[in-house]
């Protein structure tokens, strides 16, 4: 019995999966993570229109404070937070290893960093410029709430889990939204039209909670990172991207909010 197993054993891994395990297993990754944000982000919505007042009248708060009062046990709740946010990322890649793949067929690994960080940072000043321009037009409309980047008490670490924060979002959304998606909605015979669309909405429905604007403009972000990621074949440039993106803001409003007249507090 011990001579057979191990072949049978050895060779499982190499199996190619069905259709259906890629399809299952993608329902599974969706719905411990971004899938799961995006039915959270429409069930916020839901809430903010029906509530009296204005969307820009009400505020979405990002980085808040988990124990107020008490910086260490603060702490340990956004690092626990953050650290268990890239399971499904983790998740990915041992799916990824069945197939005999692994992250680095996404384009996410060290192997070309200085291009991915020159296009990320590209990408980052087009899309922040006209980003922020595209918020503050949407609040003045009343179609998005206004967006507080972050809450979090003035204490030593403050900046550095703002900015490990950012690299979680980047992390997280890119490689699945993007890379992992893209991949198994291929391999289910998607055309890459429909996965481009699938791919946008997806990652416009889990800013929702943000309002009408945050899922635009969101969404049009997605077309712009699928184009990109099918032109280099890399998610690399594009976590790059994200997290500069999401830095300036959590960081810049760190700094900014209150001193400057143009960027609305809660």
């Amino acid at each position: 019995m011990q001579g057979e197993a191990g072949p049978v054993a050895e060779s499982f891994p190499h199996e190619r999966p069905a259709r259906r395990i890629f399809r299952d297993e993608t329902l599974l990754v969706l719905g411990l993570s971004l899938g799961a944000s995006g039915v959270s982000a429409l069930i916020s919505f839901v809430g903010s229109v029906t509530k009296p007042g204005g969307l820009k009248d009400q505020a979405a708060t990002l980085n808040a404070s988990a124990a107020p009062g008490r910086p260490w046990l603060d702490l340990a709740w956004q690092l626990f937070g953050i650290t268990t946010a890239l399971v499904p990322v983790a998740l990915v890649a041992h799916f990824l290893l069945r197939e005999g793949a692994s992250l680095r067929t996404l384009g996410f690994d060290r192997t070309r960093p200085w291009p991915d960080l020159g296009r990320g940072a590209m990408i980052a000043a087009v899309i922040g410029s006209t980003g922020i321009a595209f918020y503050l037009a949407a609040r003045g409309l009343g179609f998005n709430l206004t967006v507080v980047p972050e809450a979090l008490p003035e204490v030593w670490w403050k900046y550095p889990v703002l900015i490990l924060s950012a690299l979680q979002n980047a992390i997280l959304e890119e490689v699945i939204v993007v890379g992992y998606l893209l991949r198994r909605l291929g391999q289910l015979g998607w055309t890459p039209g429909t996965a481009l669309v699938a791919s946008s909405v997806l990652r416009g429905s889990y800013h929702l909670y943000q309002g009408i604007g945050g899922f635009l403009g969101n969404m049009a972000m997605g077309v712009v990172f699928v184009y990109l990621y099918r032109r280099w074949g890399r998610v690399g440039p594009l976590v790059v991207a994200h997290s500069l993106l999401d830095i300036g803001a959590f960081v810049g409003y760190a700094l900014l909010a209150g001193k400057v007249g143009w960027l609305p507090t809660a």
